[in-house]
């Protein structure tokens, strides 16, 4: 019994955890091996070419709507060999926000449509006004704070390098030995955290926590008090929670279909940031360093949450 709770609520989802940064770490040396990077990156060529990013940026942008753990990894693999700079880094990461979100939208969607059924499209649009907004502040910001790209003759001479022919035992070669370096480091710092993590979880911490920010919620009095309940339940619980108790309360006409909307984008807008630290946390700290992993969920959930603080405010004094 002891060894059947240890591997279903530790080794299991460690296993499976590691497994798939492990695959997308491995996808992502094998792009960079091939030098199909630029290939990539002219998908998105206009916008990396408006945001002053390298090549590798693009790459990482047209490969998030696949793998955000192969397009997080890409990023790595260029900060390590000093490729693009800290800021870059830090916009790159912010740039993926969009592919990400769309990576996830399906699912989401899936779920969500049945609970709320005639809210699902404001709340989508929402949502997905956010993510396109965060994409045009991020290359924005980038074509301002950023240098301009490398001049004609770099970039030619990028090109000829990536044209030189290698043999499938080097690219292998090549793509095995950097999957290794970076796994160590995977292995090493995502173990201890993964399981550090969970032991919080188990001993109740993260859900005291969520408790304790839900009282944020006396903060915002123009809540009609029946919508307390959706934003509560996604913070205590989960946001299928949120949706089951958002479903109930426009099933009996309690509140309106713009109420609903409004509790679960301020739901989201409250309990993201936590469920960012306690679910992403272990996976971004498997390829970055634990420091530079928090700056980027701290500057991807600051945006995030400005993004949406926005679109809420839109939609309350403008619809």
């Amino acid at each position: 019994m002891e060894f059947t709770f240890i591997w279903s609520h530790y080794l299991y989802p460690l296993a499976r955890l590691i497994f798939f940064i492990s695959l997308g770490v491995f996808i992502g040396n094998l792009i960079e091996a091939l030098n199909w990077t630029k290939w990539l990156a002219s998908l998105s060529k206009p916008l990396v070419k408006f945001g002053h990013l390298q090549p590798i940026s693009g790459a990482s942008f047209s490969v998030a709507f696949f793998s955000g753990v192969s397009a997080n990894t890409m990023l790595a693999e260029a900060y390590d060999q000093n490729q693009i700079s800290r800021k870059e880094l830090i916009l790159s990461n912010l740039f993926n926000s969009l592919p990400t979100y769309f990576l996830h939208l399906p699912t989401t969607f899936f779920l969500v449509a049945p609970f709320i059924k005639q809210a699902t499209i404001p709340y989508f649009s929402l949502t997905i006004g956010a993510a396109l907004f965060r994409t045009l502040f991020t290359i924005g910001l980038g074509h301002f704070i950023l240098p301009p790209p490398k001049d004609t003759q770099d970039v030619q001479n990028q090109i000829q390098d990536s044209k030189k022919e290698i043999s499938y035992r080097e690219l292998i070669q090549k793509t095995v030995a950097r999957f290794q370096k970076r796994l160590k480091k995977i292995l090493v710092l995502t173990v201890p955290i993964y399981i550090g993590f969970k032991l919080l979880a188990a001993y109740g911490f993260f859900h005291w926590l969520e408790k304790k920010v839900a009282g944020l919620i006396v903060f915002f009095p123009w809540i009609p008090t029946k919508a307390i309940s959706v934003i509560i339940m996604q913070m205590a619980a989960d946001f299928s929670a949120g949706l089951a108790a958002a479903s109930a309360l426009l099933d009996s006409h309690a509140l309106t279909v713009k109420q609903i909307v409004i509790a679960l984008i301020l739901g989201n807008i409250l309990s993201s940031p936590l469920r960012a630290l306690r679910h992403q946390f272990p996976y971004y700290a498997g390829i970055y360093p634990p420091k530079l992993a928090v700056l980027l969920m701290a500057c991807n959930q600051g945006l995030r949450i400005i993004s949406l603080a926005l679109m809420l405010f839109l939609y309350c004094y403008c619809f």
